[in-house]
């Protein structure tokens, strides 16, 4: 029996390691973000369709809400959004909507004191689907 070895392209495999990844750059008004505590899921019948994730930069918690390519390809629109928690409750204030979005930041909020995480929706099909983060201390 002989082995085949197969060699790809350093192309081709660069592409293969980042397929299904989605790297947010930086909060909007802010280069210095980094992710803070675990990823989070929105979860639609069982199928994962959006990530959630904390982050702190610029003296600020920021939340962040990625809807994955297989749930932004279906037929019609959907709306998605991220707001931060703060000690156990959802901060109204800092929550951004987008509609047909596939990221979404919320605002910034001056909460890197406080214990929070990160929440986010999606929605267009008649029910809301929403994920967070652990909460940080």
């Amino acid at each position: 029996m002989r082995k085949v070895m197969l060699l790809l392209p350093a192309v081709a495999l660069t592409a293969l390691a980042s397929v299904g990844t989605a790297q947010a750059e930086s909060a909007p008004g802010c280069a210095g973000t980094v992710q803070i505590g675990s990823t989070g899921y929105v979860k639609k019948n069982g199928t994962i369709i959006a990530s959630v994730k904390q982050f702190k930069g610029c003296g600020k918690n920021w939340a962040y809400t990625y809807v994955w390519d297989s749930h932004a390809a279906q037929p019609g629109s959907f709306s998605s959004s991220a707001a931060m928690v703060v000690n156990g409750s959802r901060d109204f204030n800092s929550n951004v909507n987008g509609t047909n979005k596939q990221d979404v930041w919320s605002k910034g909020t001056n909460t890197l004191t406080k214990c929070t995480r990160a929440y986010g929706e999606v929605w267009g099909d008649g029910n809301v689907y929403w994920g967070q983060t652990d909460e940080r201390c």
